[in-house]
């Protein structure tokens, strides 16, 4: 075969690729088609967002909505894609679901404006006011209510500093264009101001910034912190890799990375609870609840909790403190 016949062989193979790339991914419960429909829009497949939907769906089994049985679901996410986020949208609205479940701020700023007619519930999201959302803090909107991951963060600053005594500098990479950044880096401010501490705040506008950015945190810094960022959060590796180069500890927002042995210790919300908090607000509005009636959730006290990877903190010269309240200690 020569290349003139190759060519359009080559161009509809490419095509396909890029079709494949540039898509929208989704899961579909459809056992009885006359059961009510949850959508949910997801960012990306993340430990923190997977532990959310999960604790969305258990909340609504427990109060009676049985995946298959008495609820279908549509899961979609778009792979951390910002532009293929409206397409979601446009997919989940589709098949008229009676609530959607929109997960962090860019997917539930997008749904916001494009989703008139079907009750919102946000989840994930750091600062609902802040990110648009919400005109106040602890008020639905005409059609949204959610449940925030807001976390205490005197609370996690205080967790840090037992660990590494004497720290008073925090290190913080944050997105330009992720609202929910910028809420990080205002709250994160605020509470190291009350404790007597300073944030080193550095912009990033892509993942390929990260490198160059860390170099701002050497000689500079205690520790670096990495909250629930779409932007930064899927670089964890590479700033975890770099950070250990410069001796600075890191602390991540869930659980995973520890366990994984990347980072020394995680301080946060129970990303479940977020969801579990979502899926009672779900659960009302499928009994019949307007959004009007349910005020949008926020993390309490007990659903902070912290975990310390032994050996990673040994390697950084830390001594573990005994009897720290809601801290695991693993490796």
């Amino acid at each position: 075969m020569n290349t003139k016949q190759l060519l359009p062989i080559i161009l509809i193979t490419a095509t396909a690729i890029t079709a494949l790339i540039f898509m929208v991914f989704c899961s579909v419960t459809t056992q009885h088609n006359s059961l009510p429909l949850v959508a949910i829009a997801n960012y990306g497949p993340h430990f923190s967002l997977d532990a959310t939907i999960a604790g969305v769906k258990k909340e609504l089994a427990r109060q009676g909505f049985i995946e298959g049985s008495t609820v279908n679901y549509m899961v979609c996410d778009v792979g951390f894609d910002t532009a293929l986020i409206p397409q979601m949208i446009a997919q989940l609205k589709s098949p008229k679901p009676a609530v959607m479940v929109v997960l962090t701020t860019p997917v539930a700023q997008c749904a916001k404006g494009v989703v008139l007619d079907i009750p919102l519930v946000f989840a994930a999201v750091t600062d609902p006011v802040v990110a648009g959302l919400l005109e106040v803090a602890h008020a639905p909107s005409k059609n949204m209510t959610g449940s925030s991951e807001k976390q205490n963060l005197v609370m996690l600053l205080d967790f840090a500093r037992t660990l590494i005594p004497g720290m008073t500098r925090i290190g913080l990479l944050f997105g330009t264009g992720e609202a929910n950044d910028r809420a990080l880096v205002a709250m994160m401010t605020a509470a190291a101001t009350s404790v007597g501490m300073e944030v080193v705040a550095v912009p990033v506008n892509s993942a390929r910034d990260v490198p160059i950015a860390m170099q701002q945190f050497k000689g500079a810094v205690d520790l670096i912190y990495v909250g629930s960022s779409g932007p930064i959060q899927p670089t964890l590796p590479l700033i975890a890799a770099l950070a250990d180069q410069m001796g600075i500890p890191v602390l991540n927002v869930d659980k995973s990375a520890v366990h994984d042995g990347l980072v020394v210790g995680s301080f946060g919300v129970s990303f479940t609870q977020v969801g579990v908090n979502a899926g009672n607000l779900v659960a009302q509005l499928l009994n019949g609840s307007s959004v009007t009636q349910l005020p949008p959730v926020y993390p309490a006290v007990y659903d902070h909790t912290g975990l310390i990877h032994r050996a990673k903190a040994k390697t950084l010269g830390l001594a573990i403190p005994n009897g720290m309240p809601n801290v695991e200690v693993i490796g």
